[in-house]
């Protein structure tokens, strides 16, 4: 693999992991349009590791809050929770299902929906669902109000992104917004979310790819795939949050339908 497409790929990777657009959707999409081979599933955990790093440093503040109310959960009645006993919490129960989903259903999804015609329903599906919650949510809540219920619900959503296609910030986003939460809220919940499920299948992934055997990749398109993953990632977090406090995911609603339109008439035509 050459530098310009590791550094492409880990573009792809870093933007569209987080703004609601589907990574693994983009990433069965592109390369097969412009004709690359598949760079395989060693380089894949290469870039989901470089988005969760600039997942955690972005959001390092409210991960040492978490973790530390992890800890004094244990030391405080219930009835004397604050934020971060609770937010440590309803992240645990958020990642319950994904957790359950994917252990039973691993490789299902990857090995029978792939295929680009398969992956552009899927994403078409995502920006219905964006467009559903802009017009369906209330959005009359913040993050400091998260309940129990809330993180559950937005846990089960994210199952459906195991499914490459469906966007798992667009889809947890979404189920926040239909749950009453504001924008900017349904973001940074589905965030934090997010990064328990990235570290703990890429570490599976790479331990299955430890005991198989590691595949030889040149160090160098590794180290530019992993960097321009992480940066690339750090501003879309940053650039989406700001963008979500004042205005809509319509755009990216609409953008999902015409990426999926493309790819089915490219692929019928072509």
């Amino acid at each position: 693999m050459g530098i310009l497409r590791a550094a492409i790929l880990g573009l792809i990777q870093g933007i569209t992991e987080f703004v609601p657009l589907s990574s693994s959707g983009h990433l069965v999409i592109i390369p097969r349009v412009l004709g690359w081979h598949d760079p395989g599933l060693a380089f894949d955990v290469v870039l989901h590791t470089g988005t969760l790093i600039a997942l955690l440093v972005f959001f390092i503040d409210d991960w040492i809050r978490v973790v530390r109310g992890f800890f004094s959960s244990f030391k405080k009645r219930r009835a004397e929770w604050g934020m971060e006993e609770r937010l440590a919490w309803l992240i645990i129960f958020a990642t319950i299902p994904a957790i359950l989903a994917g252990a039973a259903f691993e490789g299902f999804f990857s090995d029978n929906l792939r295929s680009p015609r398969a992956v552009a329903l899927l994403l078409a599906l995502t920006g219905f669902v964006l467009l559903f919650s802009e017009f369906a949510g209330k959005r009359l809540r913040g993050f400091e109000e998260l309940t129990l219920r809330d993180a559950i619900t937005i846990g089960f959503a994210q199952v459906f992104s195991l499914a490459p296609g469906i966007s798992r910030s667009g889809i947890t986003i979404s189920a926040g917004m239909l749950r009453g939460l504001d924008r900017e809220g349904a973001a940074r919940f589905s965030f934090l979310m997010a990064a328990p499920i990235i570290a703990g299948a890429s570490v599976y992934e790479g331990v299955k790819i430890f005991i198989k055997g590691v595949p030889k990749v040149g160090m160098l398109p590794v180290a530019v795939g992993f960097l321009s993953s992480a940066l690339t990632g750090f501003v879309a977090i940053k650039l989406l949050m700001r963008y979500l406090r004042r205005h809509s995911l319509l755009p990216f609603g609409i953008y999902c339908l015409t990426m999926a339109t493309f790819t089915i008439l490219f692929f019928t035509l072509a």
